[in-house]
């Protein structure tokens, strides 16, 4: 449990909040609807504090800004000057690194999954948990069938390499992997 006084966790939050909303504030999700980006972090840390009951403050601040330095002008040097070392540790962890091709990017988040840390494994499984919602609820833009199958199966290969954290997160996905599994088999047997 965290130490701090409620009037400090709360101000800390919402200061993470507000960096994350200012850096992603002309950011829209692939979605029909072109959802506000901001909602996406927003939704991870909701996961983590509401279904997870994750209560540690740096692992909830790091899946706020969990996309800052993959997705905006934000460095890894300013999310640990700002919201300090650990909660920058947690990000960096979970940040692609941009430079490289997009499937070597896949990969390696497959391959890492497994030596992360208990934040960063807490912070992928959410993140991997509001993303399949969003897509069972509204395919992006452009996206083919093919396209959202692949991220699925995709999405299974991280998770498996984060098990062992939080039974609710990973039960979630598995309903999410069993609904597609069967929808993947009907679409065939049809």
């Amino acid at each position: 449990m965290n130490s701090l006084p409620e009037n400090v966790i709360i101000s800390d939050l919402i200061e993470c909040v507000n960096f994350a909303c200012i850096k992603h504030k002309d950011q829209r999700r692939k979605d029909i609807q072109r959802t506000p980006y901001i909602n996406h972090p927003i939704g991870v840390a909701f996961i983590l504090t509401n279904e997870a009951k994750v209560t540690d403050l740096a692992t909830i601040k790091a899946a706020i800004l969990h996309d800052t330095v993959e997705d905006t002008d934000t460095t890894l040097e300013e999310i640990e000057n700002v919201f300090g070392k650990e909660v920058g540790s947690i990000v960096a962890e979970v940040t692609d690194d941009k430079s490289l091709p997009k499937e070597m990017r896949k990969q390696l988040q497959i391959e890492h999954a497994p030596g992360s840390s208990l934040a960063a494994k807490l912070v992928k499984l959410a993140d991997k948990l509001y993303n399949l919602r969003d897509l069972e609820r509204s395919i992006p833009t452009f996206w083919s069938q093919q396209r959202v199958q692949e991220y699925f199966e995709w999405s299974k290969k991280v998770v498996d390499g984060l098990r062992g954290v939080n039974c609710t997160l990973e039960n979630e996905l598995d309903k999410i992997f069993a609904r597609r599994l069967k929808k993947t088999d009907e679409s065939r047997s049809n």
